[in-house]
């Protein structure tokens, strides 16, 4: 086992798939009711809120952050600004579970940007991982059978979460290559969200707006989509980036790019529950080929 990859760790980098499934459930049953790039910039906007008390001294002339505005912008734009956006716009014409098939590419990613743009070598122990994991994803979607895995269909909105994948993969190396960042920004998790948060506000707005433009723009306020964006922005934003943050320091972004893969899984297991369903022991299989898959490449 990779010599980082402790019981600690695996939990950070096994909480933000279990939010990631919960996120992508949600999106689906409020995409009627909210516009996509709408309920992105108002599920950043409530994390914002809850990030300004722990972290607001960053946002001081002093602290640091906008001598690094370009750094901090970029970040903001491949996390806050466009992953999610481009993930609740895929689920308008594409299925949770289609929408994690095509997330499941994001060790891949992981491993080509790494290769490609950070110079660090591929293994074959690490070819293999991906392997497994995809195989696992792929069991779950075919629950068991391959003529059901034959009849899954990708729509044009997938592509929307292939590029949110590249993004995030590209994200998740430049947490693990700090620059010129500020210490006491680096150190302070929170103050290091709220940096990103700040530009992907900008980006996720520019977003928003255009959306508004082209007349696409939609919001029903009620109790359910006020209970969603509460849930979206503290467990899948706030937490699950400071747990996939920690995560990734710890075990670095090309052993952490396979734990996104049990997102796929957790959202099976919610979809069942959300409709009274018992897990299968296809569910149990794929588990196994997935954490397989996270142990082969993790070690030395």
């Amino acid at each position: 086992m990779h010599p980082k990859l402790n019981p600690t760790t695996v939990l950070l980098l096994t909480l933000p798939p279990l939010l990631w499934a919960g996120n992508a459930v949600v999106g689906r049953l409020v995409g009627t009711l909210v516009s996509p790039m709408t309920l992105n910039f108002l599920r950043w906007l409530i994390a914002f809120a809850l990030l300004a008390p722990l972290a607001g001294s960053v946002l001081r002339p002093g602290s640091g952050l906008w001598p690094n505005w370009r750094r901090f912008s970029l970040l903001g734009l491949l996390s806050v600004g466009s992953y999610n956006a481009l993930l609740y716009l895929a689920l308008n014409t594409s299925t949770p579970l289609n929408v994690t098939l095509v997330g499941s590419s994001t060790p891949v990613w992981m491993l080509l940007v790494g290769r490609v743009f950070f110079r660090v070598p591929v293994s074959r122990r690490q070819l293999l991982g991906a392997l497994l994991s995809i195989s696992g994803v792929l069991l779950v979607l075919g629950q068991g059978e391959l003529q059901a895995l034959l009849q899954v269909h990708l729509v044009p909105g997938d592509l929307y979460v292939l590029l949110a994948s590249v993004g995030w993969a590209w994200y998740s190396w430049m947490l693990a290559h700090p620059t010129s960042e500020p210490r006491a920004i680096r150190a302070d998790w929170s103050a290091f969200l709220l940096a990103q948060v700040v530009f992907g506000l900008f980006w996720s707005g520019l977003l928003a707006a255009g959306e508004w433009a082209l007349g696409k723009g939609h919001l029903t306020w009620n109790w359910p989509v006020a209970a969603a964006l509460l849930f979206i922005a503290l467990g899948p934003a706030v937490l699950a980036f400071r747990a996939w943050g920690a995560g990734v320091a710890r075990a670095g972004p090309t052993v952490a790019g396979f734990f996104a893969n049990l997102t796929p899984l957790f959202t099976a297991l919610l979809s069942s529950a959300l409709l009274n369903e018992t897990p299968h022991l296809y569910h149990v299989l794929a588990f196994a080929l997935i954490m397989g898959g996270i142990v082969v490449s993790s070690r030395r």
